[in-house]
């Protein structure tokens, strides 16, 4: 009977090499040097990403709204800051010191 060399043989494993399904993937360029300085394009994103989550909250909250009854944040800080000098005006002759 003729047998093939490896059919006894139980450390012998029967196998193909078959291509990797995925394609390669590009790594992204390195965020900090070996010196541990972060990269132009790495804080450039970080910077951009943080003004887009403000910007974002700001929407969200309701005071960058442009429509006719949502007054400007401009608006609202120049009431506050003068309600605030007026409170201290009346505080200051209130104690005789104006």
């Amino acid at each position: 009977m003729s047998t093939s060399q490896g059919d006894d043989d139980p450390t012998v494993v029967d196998a193909e090499i078959v291509a990797s399904p995925t394609p390669a993937v590009e790594l992204p360029a390195a965020q900090y040097s070996e010196s541990g300085v972060p990269s132009f394009d790495y804080v450039r994103e970080r910077i951009e990403n943080r003004a887009a989550t403000a910007t974002g909250s700001t929407e969200l909250a309701g005071i960058g709204g442009t429509g006719p009854d949502v007054k400007s944040l401009d608006e609202q800080l120049a009431e506050r800051e003068e309600a605030g000098r007026a409170r201290l005006a009346e505080i200051r002759r209130a104690m005789g010191k104006d």
